[in-house]
């Protein structure tokens, strides 16, 4: 596409000037703005330049910073400026081996230099792909990931089917905004496709199209390990009461809150095998939990100064803290370093491969049998039956300008493509015996999608406590996860990942705790950075059978296939629950000392919960007429499809739930074995 108009990009030159102005330091627009700005409208976002171009109207050929701010898409324009100055544009260093402006401006580099490594794994062609397989797994992320090693080492052929692709450890380490976890809405290499699978997000009663992107869509990495590639690898237990929301506390009005049909004591053995082949490090005792019967196989990593800090505060104030449990080597294991110690680990791959993912421990584990396949860039369309059975797997994907099909036939599936694919994928499998979807006579596929409510504060100190020590998160309390007078559940509290300096411009401007722009904004970023401090954490939602995923035949993907249409509503438990945990975060950072503060902000309640945690939209249970699938994963209604991801999940506990998916998904499997 052809660039901004000679007057649009003076405007946008003149605006970058004084929304980051020059200091000591470059402003935005001699940090390379414009460029910055057509590059993202080249490459990543065409559909926006009709809002930068009003926007660019807005501001005129003068622009005054008070006006664009004033308007919604001058603020939108603004604060892209202003994140593409503090993330360096992608580039950690430049042609003179310096860190970029923005990084140099608040004090920041990202540490733990180490040479790349990526583990290399056999893809292979969707073209030599057999005819037939023993078991075919729908996506490599934790669920399908550990279910395939287990299937390849019972003798089965397997084949493993991912959307994604596998992009080297390069391109997932550097770019602070091109990432799975930033806002700026920049598609990242996790996002294959991202204009060609739009979703319909339900919000405040209006359905809008979005873009994997776009807020709303509910976006997971999409490669080889999934999330488990990219994320920050807390691998907390759910604890017993986790199982028993509904026995705990009965079910309030207008929630379909419900006990698993499993109790802890049944996965207890698959957490401690989880931590031992993934290798988990941490330590403490978390109070609503049992001891361990096998200790954990590293040592935690010693604690950052936050961390020690808010230890320090929580002892004060009463409260019990452990060491953050985490699927990253603390010290050399299974023939993967120990941890650097780096400052991008949440949302990029880890340089060392330190963070254990599917895609270096399980994946190589399957392969190495010789009986498992993998094949990226190929997406399950829907499950082939015949007779009412399912007897193989329709799989389409796209190369060299066009689309291409293939159906393999196989005599067992497991799906695991997550809590927003895997209802997609079975709903769009509606055959002649289940006409509203594969396992969907009940009208439950689909239904209680949760993710998390993230309840947390900021705080700013007068004192300078960021050490940039990765991978940050490093002390946390679970006193609260139960036992809160008058709430439903509760929650972990803990200090965040070291915070890219785009992502802290984020958390301190949308916490009011700083201006937006100009140059107050900046000298404020330059005084703030390095004296923030995040203390945030996930609480136990109450569900809802009105949250959910269903399909639209009138809205399809680049291959002619119905896409999600998500919609619901967030319960009111849950927002006494997040206000609660919320103000605990906000007193644990008073006690350590801030001195100022600002309580996370938690959105419309009137949209489903849909975050990097999703689960519970095909949730296991004991009675069909409830549930999608039976207590070992089973869809009802057929013996040969199971399912080994989140979406089983009744209740989706207080902590992230990935430790919980893995171990399910080894006990799934091997029950399927056996």
């Amino acid at each position: 596409m052809d660039g901004l108009s000679a007057r649009h990009r003076a405007v946008l030159g003149r605006l970058a000037e004084v929304a980051v102005p020059a200091d000591e330091s470059p402003s935005a627009a001699q940090a390379g703005a414009v460029a910055f700005v057509e590059r993202a409208l080249a490459e990543d976002r065409p559909d926006w330049r009709p809002r930068v171009e009003r926007a660019l109207d807005v501001a005129g050929d003068e622009p005054d910073l008070d006006r664009v701010l004033a308007d919604e898409d001058g603020g939108w324009l603004v604060r892209l400026i202003a994140q593409g100055y503090y993330a360096g544009d992608g580039h950690d260093l430049d042609a003179n081996g310096s860190h970029p402006p923005g990084w140099t401006t608040v004090g920041w580099n990202p540490g733990g230099e180490a040479r790349l490594v990526r583990t290399e794994l056999a893809v292979t062609p969707w073209t030599a792909l057999l005819d037939r397989y023993d078991a075919v797994v729908v996506g490599s992320g934790a669920g399908g990931g550990a279910a395939a090693q287990v299937l390849a080492e019972s003798g089965r052929a397997v084949l493993v089917v991912e959307t994604g692709r596998y992009p080297a450890t390069e391109s997932l380490t550097r770019d602070h905004l091109r990432n799975p976890r930033s806002w700026s809405g920049l598609p990242a290499p996790t996002d294959p496709d991202p204009h060609g699978r739009p979703r319909i997000a339900v919000v405040d009663g209006v359905r809008r199209t979005v873009l994997p992107t776009d807020p709303g869509w509910g976006n997971n990495a999409f490669t080889v390990g999934g999330g488990t590639r990219v994320y920050g690898a807390q691998a907390w237990r759910f604890v017993p009461p986790d199982f028993a929301m509904a026995g705990t506390y009965g079910v309030p009005d207008g929630s379909a809150l419900a006990d698993w049909p499993i109790t802890y004591d049944d996965l207890k053995p698959y957490y401690s095998l989880a931590e031992q082949r993934f290798g988990v490090s941490g330590g403490g005792v978390d109070p609503w939990d049992e001891p361990r019967s096998t200790p954990l196989p590293m040592p935690a990593m010693p604690r950052t100064a936050p961390g020690q800090r808010l230890a320090a505060a929580a002892e004060r104030l009463g409260w019990g803290t452990l060491d953050v449990p985490l699927l990253i080597n603390s010290v050399d294991y299974q023939g993967r370093a120990g941890c650097v110690r780096c400052g991008q680990c949440v949302g990029f791959a880890c340089p060392v491969e330190a963070k254990a993912g599917t895609h270096n421990t399980a994946l190589p584990a399957a392969l190495a049998t010789g009986r498992c396949t993998l094949v990226t860039e190929a997406t399950a369309e829907r499950l082939v039956t015949s007779a009412g059975r399912v007897v193989g797997v329709a799989l389409v994907g796209y190369e060299d300008g066009r689309s291409w099909r293939r159906t393999v036939t196989c005599a067992e599936v497991v799906v695991a493509a997550g809590a927003t694919e895997t209802p997609r994928l079975l709903l769009n499998s509606a055959h002649d015996d289940e006409p509203d979807g594969l396992g969907n006579n009940r009208d439950q596929v689909g239904r209680y999608l949760q993710a998390h409510v993230y309840a947390g504060a900021v705080g700013l100190f007068d004192d300078e406590v960021v050490d940039l020590v990765g991978p940050g998160v490093s002390v946390a309390t679970c006193d609260f996860r139960h036992g809160n007078a008058g709430i439903v559940g509760g929650g972990m509290l803990a200090d965040e990942f070291v915070p890219t300096p785009a992502a802290t411009y984020d958390y301190l401007t949308s916490a009011g705790l700083i201006p937006r722009a100009g140059a107050a904004g900046k000298q404020a970023m330059r005084h703030a950075a390095r004296r923030m401090m995040r203390v945030v954490g996930p609480i136990q939602e109450v569900t809802s059978a009105e949250s959910r995923v269903r399909v639209d035949p009138g809205v399809v993907d680049r291959f002619g296939n119905p896409v999600v249409v998500i919609s619901g509503s967030i319960h009111p438990e849950d927002v006494r629950a997040h206000a609660f945990m919320s103000a605990k975060a906000q007193e644990w950072l008073i006690e350590a000392g801030a001195v100022r503060t600002a309580v996370g902000r938690r959105g419309s309640r009137r949209q489903a919960s849909v975050g990097q945690h999703q689960a519970g939209s095909c949730r296991m249970g004991d009675d069909p007429a409830r549930s999608v699938t039976d207590p070992y994963g089973r869809v009802w209604g057929h013996d040969n499809v199971w399912i080994a991801d989140a979406s089983v999940h009744v209740t989706n506990g207080g902590v992230n739930p990935v430790l919980t998916v893995l171990a399910n998904s080894l006990r799934i499997a091997g029950h399927l074995v056996r």
